[in-house]
């Protein structure tokens, strides 16, 4: 059905290589913090999607930037979201990947997603996101040598 998400999805952790990270607070759950997200389109591979997630919830363009974290996740999608995917659909494969920057940004946020953004240490960030998988992606990042 082509109304139906695609039960395949990217995270993309972005920080700086002072380690700070960049969390957005969801408009829906309010108090729901997290790494850029977002579902594949039909077609679309999992390094597109998190270029086009980035810049469409950031405002950032990644050009080559951006970081294969050669990671996945298999988790169980919620049933208050069951509804936007197939009715036999009930696992989402996450995909992992970062964007390092060398400064922190100004962020220009897309309203119908997201209310505000914070930069945090790795340790504010991993606490506050409300994910468990973005937790891990955090600390996964944080393996990276990105002071370069």
């Amino acid at each position: 059905m082509p109304s139906c998400k695609r039960p395949q999805s990217v995270l993309v952790v972005i920080c700086t290589r002072r380690g700070e990270f960049l969390l957005l607070r969801r408009v829906h759950p309010a108090e729901f913090w997290q790494s850029v997200t977002g579902s594949l389109e039909r077609g679309e591979s999992p390094r597109l999607a998190a270029a086009r997630e980035v810049r469409e919830e950031t405002g950032l363009h990644v050009g080559g930037g951006l970081i294969d974290l050669r990671h996945s996740v298999l988790f169980p999608i919620i049933p208050e979201w069951r509804k936007r995917y197939a009715s036999n659909v009930y696992f989402n494969r996450e995909y992992w990947f970062a964007l390092i920057l060398n400064n922190r940004r100004v962020i220009q946020l897309n309203a119908r997603e997201h209310l505000e953004y914070r930069w945090l240490s790795m340790s504010a960030a991993a606490e506050l996101t409300g994910s468990w998988s973005n937790r891990q992606a955090i600390y996964s990042v944080t393996e990276l040598n990105y002071a370069k």
